[in-house]
C-alpha cells in the first residue's frame, strides 16, 4: 500500500525478506492471506500508523514455519500455522510470501482445511467467538439474532451459536443466502429486503425479543435492533455506533450495549490477550477438524489481484470470504 486511496493504491513490490528478531518470533512462508473489511478501510482512509509507508495489509495468514528462533518452544520447521497477526501498519502483514510473527499468537492450521481456507478463518472466528462467548455471555436455550448470517462472521457466528446450543434467526438478503445460512443451522433466516426484521424477531420470539443480538452491519442497524433485543438482554456490535444513535429505546428496556473491536489486543500489545486469542483458535481447529464448524469461502485472488479483491469486497453482498493465494496453493 503505497498511500491511501482506492484499490489501485495496492501494487506488487520487491522488498527485502523479514528476519527473525526475537528469540520467540517464527518465520512464516505464506501460502494465503485472508481479507477483511478492516484492510478495505486502512487501504481507504489509511493505516494506525501513517509515518510507516508503504505498508503491507493483511491481518490473516496460514503457511508453513521455515524458520525459528532460539526460544521457540511450540514451533518447528514445516509446522503449518494460521494466525491474525499484523497487517495494521507498523508490522509487515500478510499480503506478502513471509512474515515473521511470536509464536505465543499463532495457532496450529486445522489438519482439514486447505491453506485458503485456513487464512480465511482467524479474524472472523475470534470475532464471533469473543461477540457471543466473551461480551454475549450466550448460554444454551437462549435465542440470538445474527445480521448478515450469510457474510465472513456471520456465517461463523451462527454455527456458534448452535454450538452453545442456542436458536438462531439471521438477517440475509436473498432466498440463496437464506439456503446458506439454513445449511449452517440457522433456525429462522430473514429476508430483510422483503420483511420488517425487527417484527419478524419479535414474531419468532414469542413478542419478547432475543436474548442476544449480533450486530455485523453497524449504522442504523445498530439502534433498529434495539426493539428486537428483550428486556435486560444484550446487543454487541462490532462496528463503532453513530454519533446520532438514539439510546432511548436501549435504556427503556434496560439492554447491555458490548463493543467488541478484536484488534485491540494487537494494536495495544497486550500480550496475555494476543495469547487468549491464539487459544480461541486451537480450540476453533479442534471444531473445525472434528466436522462441527465450516468456513466459506466465496472466491480466490492471486496475491498480485489484491486490488481486485478489494474492489470485491467493497461491492458488497458478500457471502463467505475472500482469500490471496501466495504461489501455489
Amino acid at each position: 500500500m503505497t498511500a491511501a486511496g482506492n484499490p489501485e493504491v495496492l501494487q506488487l513490490q520487491e522488498v527485502p525478506d523479514p528476519t527473525i528478531q526475537k528469540d520467540t518470533e517464527i518465520l512464516v512462508r505464506l501460502h494465503a492471506a485472508g481479507i477483511n473489511p478492516i484492510d478495505t478501510k486502512l487501504r481507504s482512509r489509511g493505516t494506525f500508523y501513517p509515518d510507516q509507508m508503504p505498508a503491507i495489509l493483511g491481518c490473516d495468514g496460514a503457511g508453513v514455519v521455515e524458520a525459528v528462533g532460539s526460544g521457540v518452544q511450540r514451533f518447528q520447521i514445516g509446522d503449518e500455522v494460521y494466525f491474525c497477526q499484523g497487517g495494521l501498519g507498523a508490522n509487515i502483514g500478510n499480503y506478502a510470501e513471509l512474515i515473521v510473527v511470536d509464536e505465543r499468537f499463532v495457532a496450529r492450521k486445522p489438519a482439514s482445511l486447505s491453506f485458503a481456507e485456513a487464512a480465511a478463518a482467524p479474524l472472523v472466528l475470534i470475532t464471533a467467538w469473543e461477540s457471543l462467548y466473551d461480551r454475549g455471555h450466550l448460554e444454551t436455550g437462549q435465542r440470538v439474532l445474527i445480521h448478515a448470517g450469510a457474510g465472513g462472521v456471520g456465517h461463523v457466528a451462527i454455527q456458534l451459536a448452535k454450538l452453545q446450543g442456542a436458536d438462531v434467526c439471521t438477517t440475509v438478503s436473498s432466498e440463496e443466502k437464506a439456503d446458506f445460512v439454513r445449511q449452517l443451522g440457522a433456525d429462522y433466516p430473514i429476508l430483510y429486503k422483503q420483511t420488517d426484521f425487527v417484527k419478524a424477531t419479535l414474531d419468532w420470539s414469542e413478542k419478547k425479543g432475543v436474548d442476544l443480538a449480533f450486530d455485523t452491519v453497524g449504522g442504523e442497524i445498530f439502534s433498529q435492533t434495539f426493539p428486537a433485543v428483550k428486556l435486560y438482554g444484550d446487543i454487541v456490535t462490532i462496528l463503532e455506533p453513530d454519533a446520532k444513535t438514539n439510546w432511548k429505546t436501549a435504556r427503556m428496556r434496560n439492554l447491555r450495549i458490548s463493543l467488541e473491536l478484536m484488534l485491540t489486543p494487537m494494536l495495544q500489545g497486550i500480550v496475555e490477550e494476543q495469547q487468549a486469542q491464539a487459544k480461541i483458535l486451537e480450540q476453533c481447529a479442534l471444531l473445525i477438524d472434528g466436522g462441527k464448524l465450516k468456513i466459506n469461502i466465496s472466491q480466490t485472488f492471486p496475491l498480485e489481484e489484491a486490488a481486485a479483491a478489494h474492489q470485491l469486497l467493497e461491492s458488497g453482498s458478500m457471502t463467505g470470504k475472500i482469500v490471496l493465494i501466495v504461489g501455489d496453493e
